[in-house]
């Protein structure tokens, strides 16, 4: 498989907004296991072999469990994620599927109950940036498996 642009050397300078978002979202104070989760259940969502084999392997750096991993597409169904976790999910499914669902109050504050209003901005832009690289990685073919964490750190 070859990817059919490599934008990365193609457009970097239209890129540096992205990675000046992906910059505030690691920087905050959101735990890296969370933003990894989301990012990792955003990708299924989308069908982006590519990220989804990236947030993977950052996840298990950051240490997730394999039992964790394999269930996040299930995971209303078990009792292996916080409350907290659980809430950041819910909000990246339903952003992720907006034009299937709009963001009821009752959606909106059930998620604020476990986020500030900071966390929630920085939970929010880690879903909008995720859903953004999805779309890169989908439209230009970036080849799933190429990515090692060892370099992006």
């Amino acid at each position: 498989m070859e990817p059919r642009i490599d934008y990365w050397n193609k457009a970097p300078d239209a890129l540096k907004g992205m990675v000046n978002l992906e910059k505030t979202v690691k920087e905050s104070d959101l735990e890296i296991s969370l933003i990894e989760l989301v990012k990792l259940r955003a990708s299924q969502i989308n069908g982006c072999a590519y990220c989804i084999d990236m947030h993977t392997k950052d996840a298990r750096q950051a240490g997730e469990t394999e039992q964790r991993l394999y269930a996040l597409n299930a995971w209303q169904e078990t009792n292996f994620y916080s409350d907290r976790e659980r809430a950041a999910l819910k909000w990246t499914e339903a952003l992720t599927e907006i034009s299937d669902r709009h963001i009821t109050d009752e959606l909106y504050e059930s998620v604020q109950e476990h986020f500030s209003e900071d966390e929630m901005i920085i939970l929010t832009l880690s879903i909008v940036a995720i859903n953004g690289w999805n779309r890169l990685a989908i439209g230009f073919g970036t080849v799933p498996g190429s990515y090692k964490p060892e370099l992006a750190n």
